[in-house]
């Protein structure tokens, strides 16, 4: 069964109002990602060993292994983008009570978290991305990848929010201001609905 690219949860328009024009997500979910999805499809129907494995799957199997590291970019650049497209919404940028309870507890408020989150999606040189995850230890914790790597990959923790900071992402909204990219981001466009509901599963 080959891999799709899925249906983004709102229109390409839907939030050009927040920040994130029409044209971006166009390119990003049907180029980019698609581009994503294509690739590793073909690296599967060309190796037994990746056949019948889930995506997932194929990021533990593909990860820290030199040989497979085309199938690992692909593949994780597939998982990585269909959280993504789920961590934006029209509605974005309000955390509702519970996440917002966790956040204070953790990281000592919203404007520590947002500091900590927007100095990692900054720092991370070249293209990548930047998480907040729960860690094994219950604590929520902002970590960061470079190209198509996850904390699936890393073990780093179970995902809540992930922003992408490739240029692709922000490069039409902000040309090379990629700092204003992630506070637009952070306080117009991320689903924290979906973080809080990633929480409350784990």
């Amino acid at each position: 069964m080959a891999f799709e690219l899925p249906a983004l949860p709102y229109s390409t328009s839907a939030l050009a109002e927040r920040g994130m024009q029409q044209e971006t997500l166009e390119l990003h979910h049907g180029k980019h990602h698609q581009a994503y999805v294509t690739a590793l499809n073909g690296f599967v129907e060309k190796n037994p060993d990746l056949q019948g494995k889930t995506l997932e799957e194929i990021v533990y199997f593909s990860y820290n292994k030199p040989d497979l590291a085309p199938v690992f970019n692909n593949a994780g650049q597939h998982w990585n983008h269909i959280l993504f497209w789920e961590n934006m919404s029209p509605k974005g940028g309000a955390i509702p009570a519970k996440l917002e309870q966790k956040i204070t507890s953790d990281f000592g408020g919203v404007s520590q978290f947002k500091d900590a989150f927007k100095a990692a999606g900054i720092s991370q040189f070249g293209s990548g991305w930047a998480w907040l995850v729960l860690g094994a230890d219950g604590k929520l914790k902002v970590t960061k990848t470079p190209n198509g790597g996850n904390p699936l990959a890393t073990g780093e923790g179970k995902v809540l929010l992930g922003i992408d900071v490739w240029e692709h992402s922000y490069y039409l909204d902000f040309r090379n201001r990629r700092p204003d990219y992630i506070t637009n981001w952070l306080d117009k466009i991320a689903n924290y609905e979906y973080a809080e509901a990633a929480l409350a599963a784990a």
